[in-house]
């Protein structure tokens, strides 16, 4: 515990807590953590990649931490140490609450908390659970067996089939030596209205910048959105597909049956992925996009991804 209040941090606390050398105003009061691109005042961040280091001289963030020899502004405070994502990791625990599973009621075998606010002419299917802070919209229906964690909103006119889990942890761990340190997700997920989500699917919620879903978008079964994702309005996605950590994907997307994209990509409006295809690069040109290729030997399948690479170039 800092010399603040919980959830209120000096800048010296949190270097000490995670190793690093404070360059700047030690005394500076941190009570959040988000993203570079989001961040405002008060909030601490980091740079773990150098794809995002324009962030830097525009970003917000009242500190942000850094890896060693990272060109310095000096209008801002920094915490220099040898593992940025590592730092954030551990950061990340001060400013996350736990879910609390006990302060509700059972209504129909299903558990509401009571911070959830509920819509009118909702309906709640058997052995469901809708946890604290979600709010859910008006004429939406959600199918038995469904769980809705912490910190979700839910549109109004929407559907979730049965199975699916809304606002589960994302997969985010930082390497610390042969271990893994867990990075606690304390971003939110925000679901537009008129959405349908199939049976057995899987949104995570924010890292520390929130997952978006758009109005209108629908998920077949068995779909995959991993943390800090956001997928415009009136998109559609096939069953068994699955979207990396952080893609930006526009309106208008679909996507056919088991195909995936990378994290960290950025998709443009108007976009149709055939099915079985891997999205590997950002897309910026409206169209329709297929990588699937008939089976056959690995000897001939090697063969034919390298000419198929020579016409690319």
């Amino acid at each position: 515990m800092s010399e603040f209040e919980k959830g209120h941090y000096s800048v010296e606390y949190i270097s000490k807590f995670i190793d690093a050398e404070v360059v700047g105003d030690p005394n500076t009061v941190i009570f959040n953590i988000e993203s570079l691109e989001n961040a405002s005042k008060g909030s601490i961040s980091f740079l773990a990649n150098s794809k995002y280091n324009k962030l830097l001289n525009t970003s917000n963030a009242s500190a942000v931490i850094v890896k060693d020899g990272t060109f310095l502004d000096e209008s801002k405070t920094f915490l220099v140490c040898n593992d940025p994502y590592l730092a954030y990791a551990k950061v990340s625990k001060l400013f996350f609450e736990d879910e609390n599973f006990s302060d509700g009621t059972f209504q129909n075998n299903t558990f509401i908390h009571e911070t959830a606010n509920l819509g009118k002419n909702i309906i709640i299917g058997p052995n469901s659970y809708i946890g604290q802070n979600c709010s859910i919209g008006d004429n939406t229906i959600i199918h038995p067996n469904s769980t809705i964690l912490r910190d979700v909103s839910l549109g109004k006119d929407c559907k979730v089939n049965s199975n699916s889990v809304l606002g589960s942890d994302g997969f985010g761990f930082a390497q610390n030596g042969d271990k893994f340190e867990k990075i606690e997700q304390i971003g939110e997920l925000k679901i537009g209205n008129n959405v349908e989500i199939g049976a057995g699917c899987t949104i995570d919620r924010g890292a520390i910048s929130d997952t978006c879903i758009g109005d209108g978008v629908i998920l077949d079964n068995q779909v995959h959105i991993a943390h800090n994702v956001s997928i415009g309005d009136n998109s559609a996605i096939a069953a068994c597909c699955a979207i990396a950590g952080s893609s930006k994907i526009g309106k208008n997307f679909k996507m056919g049956g088991l195909s995936g994209v990378l994290g960290h990509l950025e998709i443009c409006d108007d976009v149709t992925v055939g099915a079985h295809t891997l999205i590997t690069k950002s897309i910026k040109t409206p169209g329709n996009y297929i990588g699937i290729m008939p089976a056959q030997n690995h000897m001939n399948w090697s063969k034919s991804a390298v000419f198929i690479k020579k016409r690319g170039k």
